[in-house]
């Protein structure tokens, strides 16, 4: 009877390591190949000085942005990070150039390499530690835009007037808009840059969560600029 169990648990595992390679590859990155940078940071093997120094300057800016922003960090993610496309693949990562994984792991790409890829995807991880519910995909990406100050969507992009048009509220249909076009993740990074001006910065970011978390309502909290 016991064989049996292991022998079905051991199945499950497979099934779900081969339905799923990313979580399975965050949850034990030795299974796949992968080796510790230090603690949280695991990569391939073989790696020059000069990509391990890389590595470990990129995630403790990346850790200091989200830091900075929420006044600490309530999250720890793992992060596993590929320089080659046979790593990445190997992982189960696709064309992306980071990823967060179930909200406690972020995979980075060969081109997603920086601490502004690595910061807008902890950014995703540490607002769903800190939240017990929801809030619009929209805004979800906007606050990772504005946490990573990703330079590709920031700046003088949010100079002007902020389209004040409907941006998509779930992830598939975020997906969907950013695949036809990526300055969505721009509109949604100035209309939250937006907000946040308006409403006092970071601790407003704070704030809302904390309405959020005793049952209020996304739209009766916030404001659209």
């Amino acid at each position: 009877m016991a064989t049996s169990v292991v022998v079905l648990l051991a199945a499950i595992v497979g099934g779900l390591a081969f339905a799923y390679p990313s979580a399975a590859a965050t949850t034990c990155p030795g299974c796949y190949g992968l080796t510790r940078v230090q603690d949280g940071l695991w990569s391939e093997r073989g790696l020059t000085a000069a990509q391990r120094d890389q590595l470990t300057t990129l995630v403790a800016d990346a850790r200091r942005r989200v830091a900075d922003f929420y006044g600490g960090r309530e999250s720890d993610p793992r992060l596993v990070a590929c320089f080659t496309d046979d790593c990445y693949d190997r992982i189960g990562g696709g064309g992306e150039k980071g990823i967060a994984i179930l909200n406690r792991a972020v995979m980075l790409s060969p081109r997603g390499l920086d601490a502004v890829i690595a910061s807008h995807e902890m950014s995703h991880v540490e607002l769903h530690e800190r939240l017990d519910g929801e809030v619009p995909q929209w805004f979800d990406e906007g606050l990772a835009v504005v946490v990573s100050d990703d330079p590709r969507y920031l700046g003088e992009r949010c100079a002007g007037p902020v389209d004040a048009g409907p941006l998509p509220e779930t992830l598939p249909a975020w997906l969907k808009a950013a695949s036809a076009d990526q300055q969505v993740y721009s509109r949604a990074g100035c209309r939250v840059s937006r907000w946040l001006d308006a409403n006092g910065g970071p601790p407003a970011v704070l704030k809302l969560i904390d309405q959020l978390n005793r049952g209020e309502a996304f739209g009766s909290v916030t404001v659209r600029p």
